[in-house]
């Protein structure tokens, strides 16, 4: 049998953690290990994690390292074939692990699987059913704000969701750069689309399976960009391009999607200088990390062309 190790990673995670935990153990298919990193939360979150202590392997770090830092860090604890990125804030039912595995078991090519994410303020409401792509290269929640009932199909999608994403641990090892599964330069936000991008230029597939389900309860985002702290916004901004950077292909395309990715861009600059200047404050970030963008997207590049060639 397959084995599977779920990682979760906190940060002011009081409120969910203990439901997300419970739903966990409650799994049909057995986990072999539950690792969760806390990332210096100060509400309480650790005390609650430990009353799980026969169960879960805990490590509280003293400093916020990020989602993709802590996730690279709980990923390193496993030995398992397969890995659920799993947020706190989700609640899984019980099949959720069984449905996924068995459809990863029986395509081999699959390298990611989420299943189908509804809200759970509204259960007939989708959440996600994983990641779409736009022709201007934004990535967006395939379903988001659908009747769930609409989702009832399994099909393929550009990738999975950080929320509740199960990847195949040979996928994780082909696609890490210098150890990262997640870029640890992205801190949070857009992680999974950037890893989604690099695991379909190495030939990974990615899934929807709606036989798995789950609620997200989705915090902080209930109150939409208002509520978003400028911190993370800042990140989702700046990993955009990160994003673009390492691995948008140049070819003949480019020229019908660069100036459709340039209009997008110019818009969303005019906006945010008039309604949110303090997203321009990543900007010598943004320069200041380009070298080592441009170093990455060198690297998947090289590799996707010896796969291919040694696929001929």
């Amino acid at each position: 049998m397959p084995t599977v190790s779920v990682c979760i990673v906190t940060y002011n995670s009081a409120n969910d953690i203990e439901s997300c935990l419970q739903a966990v153990l409650k799994q049909s298919f057995p986990v072999e290990r539950i690792v969760v990193i806390d990332n210096a939360s100060t509400d309480g979150t650790p005390e609650r994690v430990r009353r799980f202590a026969d169960n879960v392997h805990f490590i509280a770090n003293e400093v916020n390292n990020g989602f993709a830092g802590g996730q690279n860090q709980a990923i390193r604890q496993t030995r398992s074939d397969y890995v659920l990125v799993l947020n706190p804030d989700v609640t899984l039912d019980p099949d959720y692990l069984s449905e996924i595995i068995t459809y990863m078991e029986q395509n081999p090519a699959v390298g990611s699987a989420t299943g189908k994410l509804v809200f759970a303020s509204n259960i007939e409401v989708m959440d996600s059913a994983g990641l779409g792509m736009k022709r201007t290269r934004n990535a967006f929640d395939l379903g988001a704000g659908e009747p769930a009932a609409n989702w009832r199909k399994a099909q393929a999608v550009f990738g999975v969701s950080g929320a509740a994403a199960v990847y195949r641990a040979a996928m994780i090892r082909d696609i890490e750069y210098e150890g990262q599964f997640f870029d640890e330069h992205f801190f949070a936000y857009k992680e999974d689309v950037d890893a989604a991008w690099r695991a379909k230029k190495l030939g990974w597939s990615s899934y929807y399976v709606p036989a798995a389900y789950a609620l997200h309860h989705r915090g902080w985002k209930k109150g939409g960009r208002s509520s978003v702290p400028l911190f993370v916004r800042q990140h989702s901004y700046q990993n955009r391009f990160f994003t673009l950077v390492k691995n948008e292909p140049i070819g003949w395309h480019s020229l019908a999607i660069g100036p459709l990715i340039l209009a997008a861009e110019a818009v969303k600059l005019g906006y945010i200088a008039l309604r949110e200047p303090g997203l321009l404050r990543c900007w010598p970030t943004i320069f200041r990390l380009l070298p080592s963008m441009l170093d990455k997207r060198k690297w998947i590049n090289d590799k996707a062309k010896r796969k291919r060639s040694l696929s001929l």
